[in-house]
């Protein structure tokens, strides 16, 4: 079993997911939008056609996965979770903790903690909140 987070956007997913396979080495390998639904779901509303049904990041062996809210019902942005990422080598966390803080917001810089050898928590441009967290130093 694997347990992946699903991450939902406003309209940006496409934008989001390019900018995280940027920042995490990773590779986007889905990417349907609306309209390329099957004539059998029904018809797709001109505003949704472009948006994103799913989305599909792949880095190493973890899988992130997303799609755009329906402009029907109001959006609320990405609260109460974060996306936590675990490595052992601090230049790497602290190259994926800057590339993320590009544009966004840092909550927590990433440095020394009393439970980890670097931790750093921040919300990115499109408001998803990131926990960067490195046990021990390569």
């Amino acid at each position: 079993m694997k347990i992946n987070s699903y991450l939902t956007f406003d309209g940006n997913c496409e934008e989001a997911f390019n900018f995280y396979a940027d920042c995490l080495g990773g590779k986007v390998e889905a990417l349907m939008r609306f309209s390329e639904m099957p004539a059998e779901a029904g018809d797709v509303p001109p505003e949704l056609a472009e948006r994103i049904l799913h989305a599909r990041l792949v880095v190493g062996d973890q899988v992130l996965m997303a799609s755009d809210a329906c402009p029907m019902s109001p959006y609320e942005g990405i609260r109460g979770n974060s996306v936590a990422i675990n490595l052992d080598c601090i230049e790497k966390g602290e190259r994926i903790f800057n590339a993320l803080a590009q544009g966004g917001t840092i909550e927590m810089p990433f440095e020394q903690t009393f439970w980890a050898t670097r931790f750093g928590s921040v919300k990115d441009r499109f408001g998803v909140p990131w926990l960067i967290n490195c046990e021990v130093s390569e």
